[in-house]
């Protein structure tokens, strides 16, 4: 995610400049083409042409950005999840021992894991140097030996709270009041699955670039007489518009691809391992801080 209020030019251009390259030489071309050999060019409605274009660019950037948005709800309610699951198990957990104070730093680890793996899972990546960070191997396998080791993670840390509740250790209230906060993560895992599988329906991804790309195509045309020599800049000014409102909508589509307009999972997953392990005592990491601007 950028921090910074102003939009970095350069990486804008960085994104659109083939595109932008090839406009200009086209708009070049219909200007020299006008000059060397006069031509009435067709009155095209370009303002008509320009508020339908607008429309669809603005249909399709809306979506995009609830996409983004949702993702960001659903992360803000597993932070929450996250600390009352820890807030839970150091109440309910507390006394009973050895036994019930390995379980409670069990159970904060493998929050922490989860969290973690659900992170690298959204992101396409390997979730094990994660897990393993904070579990052994031998916790970590029943995760790890699941094609969705998140969930894997949380169904494990369910059945560890229902031996506690056999044990003694932990009164069926407890329990159904952790298996409810259990049941709020899955929730939101499964909406960000959701939306990191579930594409952009084809006309909303199609029909914004096809006319987007289209109208830059007439617009010198429909310029020419008017601008005459300055058509090349008037073009191409009017086209980085069109282009920048339909990059706007890809960059906002996936908030989970681990790129700079994204979700920062790593700053979200690092706020919740620092707030559970130090309500255990043990030393907690940094914050996570941007990099040239983006917290990731």
């Amino acid at each position: 995610m950028i921090l910074n209020r102003i939009p970095r030019i350069r990486q804008i251009f960085t994104e659109i400049w083939k595109v932008l390259g090839a406009l200009f030489l086209w708009d070049v071309i219909v200007t020299a083409f006008y000059f060397i050999m006069p031509f009435h060019a067709p009155a095209l409605p370009l303002t008509l042409f320009g508020t339908v274009l607008a429309l669809f660019l603005g249909f399709k950037s809306n979506s995009a950005y609830q996409r983004w948005w949702e993702g960001r709800i659903l992360w803000g309610a597993m932070v929450n999840a996250s600390r009352s699951l820890a807030r839970a198990s150091s109440t309910f957990l507390e006394g009973g021992g050895a036994a019930t104070h390995d379980l409670r730093r069990t159970i904060i680890l493998r929050q922490i894991a989860y969290v973690h793996a659900l992170r690298c899972q959204l992101r396409r990546q390997d979730p094990a140097p994660d897990v393993l960070r904070m579990l052994s191997p031998e916790e970590a396998q029943e995760g790890l030996s699941r094609a969705n080791v998140a969930n894997g993670l949380l169904d494990g840390t369910g059945r560890r709270f229902a031996q506690a509740q056999r044990q003694g250790h932990i009164d069926t209230i407890q329990q159904s009041r952790i298996e409810s906060l259990l049941i709020d993560m899955a929730n939101a895992q499964g909406g960000m699955e959701r939306i990191k599988n579930t594409p952009l329906p084809n006309g909303y991804r199609f029909f914004p670039e096809f006319f987007t790309r289209l109208f830059c195509v007439l617009l010198p045309i429909g310029l020419v007489e008017t601008l005459g020599i300055a058509t090349p800049v008037g073009s191409t000014v009017a086209g980085i518009m069109f282009l920048a409102a339909l990059r706007i909508g890809d960059d906002l589509v996936d908030p989970f691809a681990n790129a700079v307009h994204d979700v920062p999972l790593s700053a979200i997953c690092r706020t919740i391992e620092i707030d559970l392990l130090q309500g255990i005592g043990d030393p907690a990491p940094p914050p996570a801080q941007p990099v040239n601007g983006v917290l990731w």
